[in-house]
């Protein structure tokens, strides 16, 4: 079957259009800790429905995921989840969420595999289930950007402060980010682009 015109895919004869050999793709992974918001972040920003692998939780995660703060969470993510953002012409974003529950933790180093860069999306009020992301990528050199999520009583708190407390160097960029809006969660997406950009530059 011929392509329509703007079709991206390889045409009868094998040859890849033009369209599809100036396209650049990057992998951006988005991680964090459990029920930080991860699953609801590649949602919001995917322009095609959303690869999950949102599983309801049992009895078998009692007394191992923490839900204390976040009792209404009733699945959680065991492999990952996958969106896929078009931002112009020649720029195509594909998403990863990471699982967040240490039991899982051996799928990253696959994910991780050709990624330019990751969102380590972050709970202040369980500052300390971030830290094992951003070890990760830090001791990989994987350029990440810090997305503070909103959740209530979040709001306003000193970005220097939270440098701080996550001992994250000067260079990594810091944002509040409410990953149910698209807009705020593109505003994030950029600063890492850019933020990998320079590293590499």
């Amino acid at each position: 079957m011929d392509s329509e015109p703007g079709d991206r895919r390889v045409s009868a004869g094998g040859t890849a259009t033009r369209e599809a050999r100036d396209l650049l793709p990057l992998k951006i992974l988005i991680a964090g800790g459990f029920g930080v918001g991860k699953t609801t972040l590649v949602a919001a920003l995917s322009e095609v429905p959303p690869l999950s692998t949102e599983q309801q939780m049992t009895s078998l995660s009692d007394g191992v995921d923490d839900t204390s703060i976040v009792p209404e969470k009733t699945t959680t993510t065991v492999a990952m989840d996958f969106g896929r953002v078009t931002v112009d012409d020649s720029l195509v974003l594909y998403l990863f969420g990471t699982p967040g529950q240490s039991r899982f933790w051996f799928m990253w180093d696959e994910l991780a595999r050709g990624a330019v860069g990751a969102v380590v999306l972050v709970d202040l009020r369980r500052i300390d289930d971030s830290f094992a992301a951003i070890d990760y990528f830090e001791n990989r050199g994987l350029p990440f950007v810090v997305a503070l999520n909103s959740f209530p009583g979040t709001d306003g708190v000193d970005v220097d402060v939270v440098r701080d407390a996550l001992a994250v160097p000067a260079r990594c960029p810091i944002r509040y980010v409410d990953a149910r809006d698209d807009a705020s969660c593109t505003d994030v997406l950029i600063t890492l682009v850019e933020h990998s950009l320079t590293r590499s530059a």
